[in-house]
């Protein structure tokens, strides 16, 4: 029954998918909303059962691996070292600055209203983080291509690994305060350097054997085979030897295809893609579809002042930092205007925080938790509808939609 659930959703945001591509929105759109209607919140298809179920989750964890292949397949040296500087840079510019600016705002707020400061600081490490899969998906959809897309793409590995250590070690720091079970310092390393050392591995062990072969289909073969298994590692990890599962499956992939991606030819990559891009396809709609299925459409009517204020100032750290990063290594103004519009989706990153974040108050302050759980929560379902529409028109408006050019 899971599996002609999961089945008749899939085919549902299909539909849906291209039934908003129809008004020249994009399809993730459609998915995300198929994730909402769909999901134990409301039609519930997609009930709890199903999105808790062992064998449903591990799959999700290997879907999302597959996608890292889009960011990592990227990643191939000779492209990104004329850029590298710059990309680091804005990274760091838009990430920290969105921490600092929705920290600032929710100090002055809290300030006024007798809450305790420290909730403002885990809102802004909350903020900071980004979802590469749907201005990804975008990118793939309408088959985007100039400054932009070359710079987002890069970033958006790079950015989680910023918003992880920026998230863990604030929670760690307000926890050693605040909480009798404090979250261990080295878990803020762990959760970034494990995924990157498995995806890395694997990755090395797989170039080096596809260039042994010559066949295609053999190739092809030797992906899915590494694909399972460093899914199959990062599970062992994240289930039986971390303290609670944090590892991020979307970073495996990433290292993992950004090692054979520079070690394979450019021919043999593009030829691999290819062959991968039917799958590719399938992940990014599943993803996304469980990026939508958690969020409940009654916390739109819910929000309040503090949902409003967490949404514009997130959008506005991330605008302006990436508009200064850009500003200061000299990109070119496309990027400096419109980066930051790709940069605003993050539902699925931000309520994974949002659960450690309200899990480690609950006790010690319960009161803060409920703040930081129903505003994160009506933020993501509010944000990542208009997200998903600012970030297309952000491409359109740099000139790098195959119809703008």
């Amino acid at each position: 029954m899971l599996i002609i659930r999961f089945l008749i959703a899939f085919a549902l945001a299909i539909v849906l998918g291209k039934l908003v591509s129809k008004i020249k929105l994009p399809a993730i759109l459609g998915w995300l909303l198929a994730g909402m209607i769909l999901g134990p919140h409301a039609l519930g298809l997609i009930n709890q059962s199903l999105l808790n179920s062992v064998v449903y989750e591990r799959i999700g964890h290997i879907l999302e691996c597959a996608v890292g292949l889009m960011i990592g397949t990227e990643l191939v040296w000779k492209k990104i070292k004329s850029a590298g500087k710059q990309i680091m840079i804005t990274t760091l510019t838009q990430s920290l600055g969105t921490f600092l600016f929705v920290s600032l705002v929710f100090v002055l707020t809290f300030y006024f209203m007798n809450i305790p400061l420290y909730l403002a600081f885990l809102f802004g490490g909350i903020a900071l983080a980004t979802a590469p899969a749907p201005a990804l998906s975008i990118v793939r959809e309408f088959k985007t291509d100039g400054p932009v897309t070359k710079t987002l793409i890069p970033m958006a590995a790079l950015d989680d690994m910023v918003g992880v250590i920026v998230f863990f070690t604030t929670m760690t720091i307000v926890s050693s305060h605040i909480s009798s079970q404090d979250i261990p310092i080295y878990m803020s390393v762990l959760v970034v350097i494990l995924p990157l050392i498995i995806g890395a591995i694997v990755g090395i062990i797989s170039g080096l054997i596809m260039n042994r072969v010559k066949s295609s289909q053999t190739r092809f073969i030797v992906l899915l085979i590494s694909i399972l298994f460093a899914s199959f590692i990062g599970m062992i990890i994240n289930y039986h030897m971390l303290p609670s599962p944090l590892l991020n499956f979307m970073l495996i992939g990433m290292a993992f295809s950004t090692a054979f991606s520079n070690i394979i030819t450019s021919t043999a990559l593009d030829e691999l893609m290819k062959q991968f891009n039917p799958i590719l396809g399938f992940s990014i709609v599943v993803v996304i579809l469980n990026l939508g299925a958690p969020l409940d459409y009654h916390l739109i009517f819910q929000a309040g002042l503090f949902t409003a204020i967490y949404i514009i100032a997130r959008a506005l750290g991330k605008y302006f930092g990436a508009y200064f990063g850009a500003s200061i290594t000299h990109c070119p103004q496309t990027v400096k205007k419109y980066l930051g519009l790709t940069l605003l989706p993050h539902s699925g990153v931000s309520l994974v925080f949002t659960g450690i974040a309200a899990s480690s108050l609950a006790g010690p302050a319960p009161e803060c938790a409920k703040i930081i759980q129903g505003t994160i929560a009506a933020a993501a379902v509010i944000n990542e509808l208009i997200a998903v529409i600012i970030a297309k028109k952000g491409f359109e408006w740099a000139g790098e939609m195959p119809h703008s050019k």
